[in-house]
Formats: structure tokens, C-alpha cells, sequence
């Protein structure tokens, strides 16, 4: 049996690390499946669970340099928080003594005993504020790896080895006319520039999550309980299904439920977006993380823990966090090479350096090499994409819509064509019975429609049972769901159907045919009962249009999207409809089928189609269409085969959703041009290629902080989401 996890990893300091830690995962019998995201530290996996053990999962990880964080009582915010402030600790430890070693390197080389200063000031700094560069590095090569530690390690370790073999043997370059140059200021100041730049960075990371975090703070901690007639405080994780809860005013609902007793509004902006608090009264559903305004509420628990619906948000975000957008897959193989690549570039710059250089020839081949292997970053390049989908995702959950993974936040951004299903979609998706017309007097027709539609699933057939809810029931044998065209049954031995007008039009009379022409000239929806040989009567339905509907559509149609209204529904109930929220084009009398076939054609066509629906007869189009988009009071099949889920139920929402899919693609473009571009300039400056033309070098120090920068300037740009208004 397979089970899923989400598991903390500790201790990765940039994409290599995340490789190495995905591909270990990937290796082991028992694993079949394994991903890791660098820029949430977090490793989904799919094991078998009869024959893996996270214990032994967790040992092998130790084993290369990193941790999980599997045992319920530790806590993954505190060890990151532990992490964050030794971080802290080290960074300020190997700045104060770098400082006076950068000083002493710019104008105290010729002081008396200015090597020995030096190399007491940058041993700390290197082998025990930055000895987790060097520990990682070892780790790494064991294996036959390579990551960023192994770049900090090697340019700092040979720039502070060749300082203390000339610090302690000088006679050895005097002798044969050179200057025994040491260079324990840049190996000290390399290591604390990006000591600094790590802190910054995890400081930048944290904010990528805030989303998730706030998500998270919405569930109480504590919550009242009325058991044997007596209140009594409990913790959350106490509380079990059939409870009785007292919520009183200014606290968050704990679990959702329904009122049992008393009145007050509800603010649902948390999981929903919508700003305007609800009233809720005795057997209305209440959510998890939701407030309680004004008045105090008694709530029957029906779901708690990881079954409520608040807790279902979170697991959608932080899978959607955690999952990689198909950029991802190119930018991890570019990763995977690119410190290899660096070792090599560097080696080439010093062998160069010595055969073509002139004066100084070992001293510049010596500082562009180590220039080389300190400004390559490959941190930007494996934070580039992650970061920005992490923000991204974050930011539709605050705003009322879920975005189930990274792959459709990137197919959304080149959405050209919006095909919207008309009942719950545009419309409220709550028909009522406005009229009924009985052609033929029968003592049981009532009971017949009742019974009839009481068996269907359809939303029109539950208004219709709804409507003659006091009616009798009787036993209705032979019952067939027509798909699509409505239901038939047997009864006293004859068969009755309610369906669609047009499916029994060859037996309506033109008396019959006009009263329904003029109810769906109205915009209503009406169903005809007949037996085998005429219309009995007929029923007409309405389904108020959604008020938000025009403006959003009227949003969709500014962003230069084509909108279609595809429709079960008759063709002058359908063009009603789409007349008054603004399409102009729209397809009726579909069957599920229709639905999913036109939009093979439209794909065909070449366009990039968004499926918009929220019932179990949706399903099929929604998993053609590029993206599916599913409303939030849709069938559960529906939500689970749509890749974007819109929780108020609100279509206003399809337009952000589609701007905030651009505005984050545009952010890890902007991202990896960054990445690319710093590391294409970057890496020749640091070769010396400019020397040459105008003797410009990068100093190693420079090197240092320009590495540092560059990672974090990319977390900050992703972070820029936040600010975008929706």
C-alpha cells in the first residue's frame, strides 16, 4: 500500500543540494516517487508503507549532510528557526573578525607580523564560523558531488592554503624573485560576505510562505466543549466528531459543523476572499478558521482535523508549493552540470593565466581563479522558479482561488479562450420550480414527478423534487438516468419520462410547443412529463444569474480572452442567458460528450482552452481542456479533476486568477534571465577576460558579495508578488 508524505528536509544550501537529496530518495528500494524543493525544503514522497521505513529514510539522508524532520514532536519551524539564528550567530562572529582582517589586508600588509595577524584572524572565520561549508563539501565528495559548498570550500580552502604556506615558508617565492603574497582577507571575507548573504536569504525565504503560515494560524489552538452539560476547555486535537462547541464572539471557529443553537455573522474572508461577513443561524454549515463576529454560537462538530475543509486548503497549497512547474525540469539539468562546469572554467583560468599571463602572472592566475568559483551562483538558479510559484500560489489562496500545482499556474498564463458551463457556473446553480402546467388531470402526476426525480442526481431534477417534497412517494420500478436528456420509470406498468422538450418533441402539440417556447423565450429552463404517446405537462425552472457574472465576464473579455457558454440547456434559454452577462457565442443542447469534443476542436484550432464547471457531467471537459477550472461549490469529482479551484464560488475570480499566472511566469522569467545573465557576465569578469583591455580584475572578496546578492536579489524579486492587487 502507497502512501504520500511531506517531509522537512534540513540543512540544503542550494539546488545541488536538493538534487542530491531527490536522486538518494529516488535510489532507495521502497521510494517510488521522490521530488524536493529547494526554496521550501521539502521532500514529497510516495513510499510503500509496508516496506519502507522513514527512520531508515531519515538516516541515509544524515549520512550526506542534511536532515528530515520526522517524529510529530519536533517541530520544523523551530529547527529552522535554530538554524536561522545560528546563522544569525555565525554571521556576526565572522564579521567582527573579518573587518580588521579586510583592514589589515588593504593597508597593513607590510606591518610587522601582519601574515601571522592575518591568519589568526581568518582561521575562525573559516574552520569554525564557515566549517559547514567545508563539512558539506566533504560529505558531497565522498559521494562524487559537487554543490555550492563545494565551490566555497575550494576557493577559500586553497586561498587560505597558499596563505599559510607562504606565511610560514616565504623564503620558498623570495628566492626566486617573487613576492610570497598572502590572501587570508579574501578567504575570510569570502566567507562571511556569503554567510551574510545565506542569513538574507533564509530571512527572504521564510516570506515566500506567509501565505501558508497565515493559512495555518487560522486553526485555534484551544477550543470550549460541552460534555456531560458541563463546558470545558480542550485542546483542538481532543475534540471529536459529534462534539457540541461553544464559540463565542471574536473567536475562530475550531472545526466545521453546523449551528445548533444561536445567531451571528460569520467573516469566511479567510477561506474564501470574500470581504462580507455571513449570517449564520441554527443548521447552517460553518468552516474551520472562519470568525465568529457578534454573537455566541453552539456548533456540532462533523469534521475535524485533517478532514476540514480549511485543512484541505492547506494540503492543496503546500502540494501546489511543493510540485515543479515543466521550466523546473530544464533548469534542474542546467543545475546538475553547472558546478562541475565552474571546477573546470576555474582550473582552465589559472592554467591560462600561467601559460599566457606576464608580471604577476601566478599571483592574477591565483585571484581570477579563485574569483571564478566564488561569484558562480547556483543558488539563483535553483531559487528561480520555486520561490516565485511558492508567492504565487500563496497569494491565489489568500485571494479565494487554489491552484493545485506549479504545471498549471504555467499552462494558465497562455489561456487565449474561456469556455464557461452555464448552471452553477454563471448562474447561482440553485433552480426553482417557477411554474407547473398539467395537461392531463392524473391523481398521482404529482407523486410521478416527485418520485421520478427524487431517484435522479441532476440540480434541476433536486428543484423539481424540492418543489413536491409533500407529495406522496410511490414505487417507481425500471428507473433509467438518460444522460444528458433527463430520467424515465415504470409505473402501474407504463412508462413515464421527464425530460427535455425536444427529446419528446414528436409527440408535443402545437398548443404545447408554444406555452414552451414562450418560458424559454423568458430564459427558463423547462422539462416536459409525458408517458409514450404525449406531454402530460411541463415544468419551468429558474436559475438567477450569478450578479458577479457580467462584470467578470466583461474582466475576462478586457484581458482579450474569447468567452463560450456551453449549455445542456435549450437554445433560447441559452441565448438569454448569454445575452445578459455579455457572450456572444455559446453552443446549447450539449450533452457531456458535446462539451468535451468542442474543446478538442477548439485545441485543434490551436487555442489554449480554460474549462470552466462545477458538476460531475463538467468532469470530462475540465480534463481535456488545458486547464480545468472548477467553482468551489462543485461536485468533489469535479474539484478533484480541476487544476484550479475557486473557493467563493465567484467567476470574478477567473480573471485574477489568469493575471496572477502571468505576473508570476513573468517573475521567473525575469528570475532565470537574472540567474543566466549574472552568472554569463559574471564568471568571465572573474576570469580576468577584461584585463587585458583595461586591466579591470574581480577581487575574490568582490566575488564573494556579488554571489551572495544574487540569490537573494532573485528571493526578493518573487517576493514583489505580494504587492501585486487583484
Amino acid at each position: 500500500m502507497e502512501a504520500n508524505h511531506q517531509i522537512p528536509v534540513l540543512g540544503m544550501t542550494c539546488a545541488n543540494c536538493a538534487g542530491s537529496v531527490e536522486r538518494l530518495l529516488q535510489d532507495t528500494p521502497g521510494v517510488t516517487k521522490a521530488a524536493v524543493n529547494y526554496a521550501n525544503e521539502k521532500a514529497y514522497i510516495t513510499i510503500d508503507s509496508e516496506s519502507t521505513d522513514l527512520s531508515l529514510l531519515k538516516k541515509q539522508i544524515q549520512a550526506i549532510g542534511y536532515d528530515l524532520v520526522i517524529d510529530e514532536d519536533e517541530s520544523f519551524e523551530e529547527a529552522k528557526e535554530s538554524q536561522l539564528q545560528k546563522a544569525k550567530k555565525n554571521t556576526i562572529w565572522a564579521g567582527i573578525f573579518s573587518v580588521p582582517l579586510l583592514i589589515i589586508g588593504m593597508f597593513g600588509m607590510h606591518w610587522p607580523y601582519a601574515s601571522y595577524i592575518m591568519f589568526a584572524l581568518a582561521t575562525p572565520v573559516l574552520f569554525i564560523f564557515g566549517r559547514s561549508f567545508f563539512i558539506n563539501a566533504l560529505k558531497h565528495g565522498k559521494r562524487g558531488e559537487v554543490n555550492m559548498d563545494t565551490l566555497v570550500a575550494l576557493s577559500t580552502g586553497i586561498a587560505y592554503a597558499f596563505s599559510l604556506f607562504n606565511t610560514f615558508y616565504p623564503t620558498y617565492f623570495t628566492n626566486k624573485g617573487l613576492e610570497a603574497h598572502v590572501y587570508f582577507e579574501a578567504a575570510g571575507v569570502v566567507i562571511f560576505f556569503i554567510l551574510i548573504g545565506k542569513w538574507l536569504e533564509e530571512k527572504a525565504k521564510s516570506g515566500t510562505s506567509d501565505a501558508l503560515k497565515k493559512l495555518i494560524g487560522l486553526q485555534p489552538k484551544t477550543v470550549i466543549v460541552i460534555r456531560n452539560g458541563e463546558e470545558e476547555t480542550l485542546a483542538i486535537k481532543d475534540v471529536i466528531e459529534g462534539d457540541l462547541l461553544v464559540v463565542k464572539p471574536g473567536e475562530k471557529i475550531p472545526v466545521d459543523g453546523t449551528v445548533k443553537k444561536g445567531e451571528s455573522y460569520i467573516d469566511e474572508s479567510s477561506i474564501s476572499g470574500e470581504p462580507m461577513p455571513l449570517f449564520k443561524s441554527k443548521k447552517s454549515k460553518v468552516f474551520a478558521g472562519t470568525i465568529n463576529q457578534k454573537g455566541s454560537l453552539r456548533i456540532l462538530a462533523k469534521k475535524i482535523g485533517k478532514d476540514t475543509y480549511l485543512s484541505q486548503i492547506i494540503s492543496m497549497v503546500e502540494d501546489a508549493q511543493g510540485s515543479k512547474a515543466p521550466i523546473q525540469k530544464t533548469v534542474d539539468k542546467v543545475a546538475r552540470i553547472f558546478v562541475p562546469t565552474v571546477i573546470l572554467i576555474s582550473i582552465l583560468t589559472f592554467v591560462l593565466w600561467l601559460s599566457l599571463g606576464a608580471e604577476n602572472k601566478l599571483a592574477l592566475g591565483m585571484l581570477s581563479a579563485l574569483s571564478v568559483l566564488v561569484i558562480a551562483c547556483p543558488c539563483a538558479l535553483g531559487l528561480a522558479t520555486p520561490t516565485a510559484i511558492m508567492v504565487g500560489v500563496g497569494k491565489a489562496a489568500e485571494n479565494g482561488f487554489l491552484i493545485k500545482d506549479a504545471e498549471s499556474l504555467e499552462h494558465a498564463q497562455h489561456i487565449d479562450t474561456i469556455v464557461l458551463d452555464k448552471t452553477g457556473t454563471i448562474t447561482e446553480g440553485k433552480p426553482s420550480v417557477t411554474k407547473v402546467k398539467f395537461y392531463k388531470e392524473l391523481s398521482f402526476q404529482k407523486s410521478l414527478v416527485k418520485s421520478l426525480e427524487v431517484a435522479s442526481e441532476h440540480p434541476l431534477a433536486t428543484a423539481i423534487a424540492k418543489h413536491f417534497k409533500a407529495e406522496e412517494s410511490i414505487e417507481i420500478s425500471d428507473f433509467e438516468s438518460i444522460t444528458g436528456v433527463g430520467v424515465k420509470g415504470s409505473y402501474q406498468n407504463q412508462t413515464y419520462l421527464i425530460t427535455k422538450p425536444s427529446y419528446v418533441e414528436n409527440i408535443s402539440s402545437d398548443s404545447v410547443k408554444q406555452d414552451i417556447s414562450q418560458l424559454q423565450n423568458e430564459g427558463k429552463t423547462v422539462v416536459a412529463l409525458s408517458n409514450q404517446t404525449e406531454i402530460l405537462g411541463i415544468i419551468a425552472i429558474e436559475d438567477s444569474i450569478k450578479e458577479s457574472s457580467a462584470a467578470a465576464i466583461s474582466k475576462i473579455l478586457q484581458q482579450g480572452l474569447d468567452v463560450i457558454m456551453l449549455t445542456g440547456d435549450n437554445k433560447n434559454t441559452a441565448a438569454a442567458v448569454s445575452k445578459s452577462v455579455g457572450i456572444e457565442t455559446f453552443k446549447a443542447n450539449c450533452l457531456p460528450s458535446d462539451k468535451s469534443e468542442f474543446i478538442k476542436k477548439l485545441q485543434a484550432e490551436g487555442k489554449k482552452v480554460a474549462m470552466v464547471g462545477d458538476g460531475i457531467n463538467d468532469t470530462v471537459s475540465l480534463a481535456q481542456a488545458d486547464v480545468g477550472i472548477a467553482m468551489g461549490s462543485g461536485s468533489d469529482i469535479a474539484l478533484d479533476v480541476a487544476k484550479i479551484a475557486i473557493i467563493s464560488n465567484d467567476l470574478i475570480k477567473i480573471p485574477d486568477a489568469i493575471k496572477l499566472s502571468k505576473k508570476t511566469m513573468n517573475t521567473v522569467k525575469q528570475n532565470l534571465f537574472w540567474a543566466f545573465i549574472y552568472n554569463i557576465i559574471g564568471i568571465p569578469l572573474a576570469a580576468g577576460i577584461l584585463y587585458p583591455v583595461n586591466g579591470f580584475m574581480i577581487n575574490p572578496m568582490i566575488a564573494g558579495a556579488a554571489m551572495a546578492f544574487s540569490s537573494v536579489s532573485v528571493v526578493l524579486n518573487s517576493l514583489r508578488l505580494k504587492a501585486i492587487k487583484l
